[in-house]
């Protein structure tokens, strides 16, 4: 069963949320980064991506780089300000894109849950990129980026969630790239029941994170090993995640490019294909149904249905 924790955030206030908005560190060059970030102090692409204020072509994983990035953070809680919650809690994050509303719980995970697997991963990842975020991590220490969860719907957490809607929020904007975002605080009341529900629920599903989850597992290990008083109740034990439920993930289109077909045919890669997938000439773009892929070959769309149990 799955262990979140109510943590105590670090944030800015409400008029100024926006401006310390950012997408993901990693869906921005540093390029994109610089230009979101040009005309805005506040923005926190100047600790997620710090080398937007260091000379063009600096090393990615510099020592400078890192030591921006805290110069950075030290200097964004001190001005937006950034203050941290009074108590340990929950978070209530909705988004609405294109009309669209998906929400979810921001909360703290185990790293035992993410090294046992409670929760799931499907993505191999790359040493380098762990290595940044593991010291991007341990420089600021903090985590600064989140990770997204998912799982089959709760019945008691989608209630209190829905309770918790119903209160002030805490934040509520429109970013720069349209997305409406808001956050409520989860009342301490509901803490330790919206807690109790999450334990019931057998397995988390990383959707998104995948280098962040490794990273805190990295950070646990190194913080670990640091202190000879572990007791597994320290911070370093848990990650920053957002957990929505299954039936509000909208899958978006990830698509992939091969270069080559490694000296197959056509025909012989379809062929190669078929053992595990039906595979049909159908000229749909978007998969209709789960266990389907496009596939875009020699002009033709085709559509591979998985013939085994998704269950699995």
């Amino acid at each position: 069963m799955a262990d979140v924790f109510p943590f105590a955030a670090i944030m800015p206030n409400s008029e100024q949320a926006k401006a310390v908005s950012a997408p993901p560190y990693d869906v921005v060059s540093t390029e994109e980064a610089a230009s979101l970030a040009e005309s805005n102090p506040l923005s926190f692409l100047r600790v997620s991506r710090p080398e937007i204020e260091l000379p063009p072509g600096t090393d990615l994983y510099s020592d400078e780089v890192y030591a921006k990035a805290a110069e950075n953070y030290q200097r964004l809680k001190e001005t937006a300000p950034l203050t941290q919650d009074a108590a340990p809690t929950f978070y209530v994050y909705s988004l609405v894109m294109h009309g669209r509303r998906q929400t979810g719980v921001v909360a703290a995970a185990s790293v035992a849950d993410y090294d046992s697997g409670i929760i799931k991963k499907h993505e191999k990842t790359r040493q380098d990129k762990e290595d940044d975020r593991t010291r991007h991590i341990m420089t600021l220490n903090s985590q600064t980026g989140p990770v997204f969860l998912t799982y089959r719907d709760h019945a008691a957490i989608n209630a209190l969630v829905e309770k918790t809607m119903t209160e002030a929020p805490l934040f509520d904007f429109v970013a720069a790239d349209g997305i409406t975002n808001t956050v409520w605080r989860v009342s301490q009341n509901n803490v330790e029941t919206l807690q109790k529900a999450f334990a019931e629920v057998p397995y988390l599903y990383i959707a998104d994170g995948h280098h962040r989850a490794a990273s805190a597992s990295r950070t646990c290990a190194k913080c670990k090993e640091a202190n000879p008083n572990h007791t597994g109740s320290e911070e370093y034990n848990r990650f920053l995640t957002v957990i929505f439920p299954e039936s509000q993930l909208q899958i978006l289109a990830y698509n992939r490019a091969i270069k080559d077909l490694n000296g197959l045919g056509t025909a012989a890669l379809i062929d190669g294909i078929q053992k595990n997938f039906a595979v049909e000439k159908t000229g749909d773009k978007v998969p209709a149904a789960a266990g389907q892929i496009q596939m875009y070959l020699d002009s033709d769309w085709y559509t591979l249905t998985y013939r085994g149990n998704l269950d699995d």
